[in-house]
């Protein structure tokens, strides 16, 4: 079989066009989830809440994205046009039905059925989409780039990482320039916009000819099989290892932006925002082509998890967040960390599928990749929620100045997240040493 064109040509065996192009169509909709911060405060002072109580929609979103995944990964592994038709109508009707909700709670401001409205459409109906989508065309991917399928899905991947870099300035233009209700207008404008991103995607997204489903119950293996090929505690590994790294990365992440004004860089907030989000979409990338070179891929995450070590470990020693104004050494150190945690939170994500692959073969890869995507379930609601608690219970709120502006930090709390962050990439780096066995990628039956 080839990867890219059989003996009539044309587009529709062309690798690009019905993988490459759909899968960044996909992703680069649905990756505007981790938009959330741009306009986060507008929606709850427009429906009066508070801004904790509207950041739930948030942490649902990725709840529901994970454990979409996880339930309906053999959904995908059956039928990648239905899956990423699901994915573009939930994630659209999802947008739309936010603005609606956004629009209705304007009319009247601290109504409880708005808030529940907005948890409904951003959090379940976008969850289904965002999951669904995130999955459709990883397997596809894959298979059409047989020989670099790292580069392949970290291609992919990244645009999911890269959608928060292209999306923000446009939805902040669309926020300052859309007069009152620009709020529910942007989402209901760039539901329409993704719905047709997405619609088109699903159009093209295709199996490259020749590939063969296992269709009888003698081909079919049950997951549980195919993960006892293994010892359990090789899979149980892969999921811990992957969890704690997103719970790492949100936590600090969540708190990216106060961390910067603490610093002294309140004034390059957004541009360390952009640069950060480059970083989370470069690492997708850059970790999962390298893995390609490697003989084992797990050593992408000790590579994670070591510099991750290091660098936070640094930061800790030099009482960084709490020192770094007025010392540019130590504020270089902070954003080095700051830019590393995005870089190995995109790594991490793009080298699950092909680990899982050259451990338990593309079979049933796309089921496996989503039941392990329930850990990012759990960590969408335990990352940032953890960062929140600590900050609120650990230092105290004190007011400094940057470039003539005033601004409320805690950089004791902000500090004390790097201490739960370092045990925990401890861990990390010890379940990936001593849980996850070295990759037989070449003994795995392909499913062909």
């Amino acid at each position: 079989m080839s990867t890219s064109t059989n003996k009539s040509g044309g587009w529709r065996t062309n690798k690009w066009i019905r993988a490459a192009i759909p899968a960044l169509l996909l992703h680069c909709s649905i990756g505007t989830v981790y938009c959330w911060s741009i306009f986060s405060q507008e929606i709850a002072d427009y429906i009066g809440f508070s801004k904790g109580a509207t950041e739930w929609a948030f942490s649902f979103a990725i709840f529901f994205l994970g454990m979409s995944a996880a339930f309906l990964g053999n959904v995908v592994e059956k039928d990648i046009h239905r899956s990423s038709l699901i994915a573009a109508i939930c994630f659209s009707v999802g947008m739309l039905g936010t603005g609606f909700f956004i629009f209705l709670g304007g009319k009247n401001p601290g109504s409880i059925v708005s808030l529940l409205g907005i948890y409904l459409c951003y959090g379940l109906i976008m969850g289904i989409g965002l999951g669904t989508g995130y999955l459709s065309p990883v397997k596809t991917l894959m298979l059409w780039f047989s020989d670099q399928k790292g580069l392949a899905t970290g291609l992919a991947v990244a645009g999911f990482g890269a959608a928060k870099a292209i999306a923000s300035p446009i939805m902040t233009s669309m926020l300052a320039n859309l007069g009152e209700g620009g709020i529910y207008k942007m989402f209901w404008i760039l539901g329409c916009v993704y719905f047709v991103m997405m619609f088109v995607g699903h159009l093209l997204l295709k199996k490259p000819e020749g590939w063969h489903e296992p269709q009888s119950k003698s081909e079919k293996q049950s997951i549980m099989s195919v993960l006892k090929t293994r010892k359990l505690t090789n899979y149980i590994g892969i999921w811990l290892m992957f969890y704690l790294n997103i719970t790492c990365g949100l936590a600090l992440i969540s708190q990216e932006k106060m961390i910067v004004k603490c610093i002294g860089l309140g004034g390059m907030a957004a541009l360390i925002s952009t640069v950060s989000a480059v970083f989370n979409a470069g690492g997708r990338l850059g970790f999962s082509a390298a893995a390609d070179k490697m003989k084992d891929r797990n050593t992408v995450y000790k590579m994670i998890f070591i510099i991750s070590i290091v660098l936070t470990g640094a930061v800790i020693l030099t009482g960084g967040i709490v020192n770094a104004v007025g010392n540019p050494i130590i504020v270089a150190l902070v954003v080095a960390l700051i830019m590393m945690v995005n870089a190995g939170y995109g790594g991490g994500f793009s080298n699950v599928p092909t680990l899982l692959s050259d451990h338990y073969g593309m079979g049933s890869i796309s089921t496996i990749h989503g039941i392990t995507l329930s850990a990012w379930a759990f960590a969408g609601l335990t990352g940032n929620q953890m960062a929140a608690w600590i900050v609120k219970n650990f230092g105290q709120e004190v007011e400094i100045m940057v470039d003539g502006h005033a601004y409320m930090v805690n950089p004791v709390g902000y500090q004390t997240v790097l201490y739960v962050t370092l045990a925990l990439y401890i861990v990390s780096l010890l379940v990936s040493m001593f849980l996850v066995q070295p990759s037989e990628a070449g003994e795995k039956c392909d499913g062909h």
